[in-house]
């Protein structure tokens, strides 16, 4: 399957910006199962000091900056994705040990991939370990349960014990809070997933993508009408990572484009700088999921 994702955000300033300087993660990284075929990013007013690194987790960021007075600022991301479905023996492979297991070859093996996944075993910005956490994660880890299997019964009472309901929640919003009103979205739920893992003393990382929305029968598919997702995944050792959707209650599939991943959603925030000036802003944010129909040589040219 090949996307055409477009993610744009607008800041309308009540007042001018003297000058801004900012970090975004909007394009897609490579994975196992994706491959980014095209990818750019369009900044208005024109920018300066244009430049592109990876992250400690591997992630694409440009930083920018405007030194121009200006009242709007609008950075578009547009990428061509092409992504396949998930190993269909990746939950196999995930329940060759049990939860346990996982757990002690976390704390002893020193190999670079177990290393790599350490800094997901504790406390990050947005997610601190607490007795909440582990006593609603516990009902889904029995002694000796498979780990995918252990993983996947907490997706699916995080999406059964949780109502989607945008607005109530911000990025800000101490999972503590989520937990008490069993409220939130995407974020929130991928979070809280999170916490559940760190608290048996698991791994687990933030993922940030898009999903494709498909819309009721019947209706038009509505232009930059689709959102940015979240979701996690746990590390299963020889299994690699394992991608979880609570928001939709499903491993991670063909629709699932991933942009980034880290600790929690403050390692890859799409958009965060610093400008001065600006007063109170205002920002608009759409985001546009399409497929992109091709023929074989189209394809065999744009993956060359």
């Amino acid at each position: 399957m090949i996307y055409r994702v477009t993610h744009s955000t607008q800041y309308l300033y009540s007042t001018p910006v003297a000058l801004c300087r900012n970090e975004a993660c909007l394009l897609p990284r490579e994975t196992p199962r994706q491959k980014c075929l095209s990818s750019k990013l369009q900044i208005e007013p024109e920018s300066s000091d244009l430049r592109e690194r990876t992250d400690f987790w591997g992630n694409r960021v440009t930083h920018f900056a405007i030194q121009n007075p200006h009242k709007k600022l609008q950075v578009t991301a547009i990428s061509d994705v092409e992504t396949s479905p998930a190993d269909p023996n990746l939950l196999l492979a995930g329940n060759q040990l049990a939860w346990e297991t996982m757990r002690q070859r976390l704390a002893r093996e020193r190999n670079p991939e177990a290393l790599d996944a350490l800094p997901c075993r504790h406390d990050s910005p947005f997610i601190k370990q607490s007795p909440q956490l582990e006593e609603y994660a516990r009902p889904s880890f029995s002694p000796d349960r498979p780990l995918a299997d252990a993983v996947s019964d907490l997706m699916q009472r995080i999406y059964r014990d949780f109502t989607y309901d945008p607005g109530v929640t911000t990025i800000a919003t101490p999972l503590s809070e989520v937990m008490e009103t069993r409220r939130g979205v995407c974020q929130d739920f991928a979070h809280l997933g999170i916490g559940c893992l760190r608290a048996m003393g698991l791994a687990a990382r933030y993922v940030s993508g898009y999903l494709e929305t498909l819309p009721p029968p019947g209706k038009e598919r509505l232009v930059g009408a689709d959102a940015s997702h979240a979701w996690f995944s746990v590390y299963a050792a020889d299994a690699g990572w394992i991608d979880f959707d609570p928001t939709n209650n499903q491993i991670a599939a063909e629709q699932h484009i991933t942009v980034a991943w880290g600790r929690d959603f403050s390692d890859v925030s799409p958009l965060r700088g610093v400008a001065l000036g600006g007063g109170k802003p205002r920002m608009v944010v759409s985001v546009d999921v399409a497929r992109v129909p091709v023929t074989m040589g189209q394809f065999q040219s744009q993956s060359t």
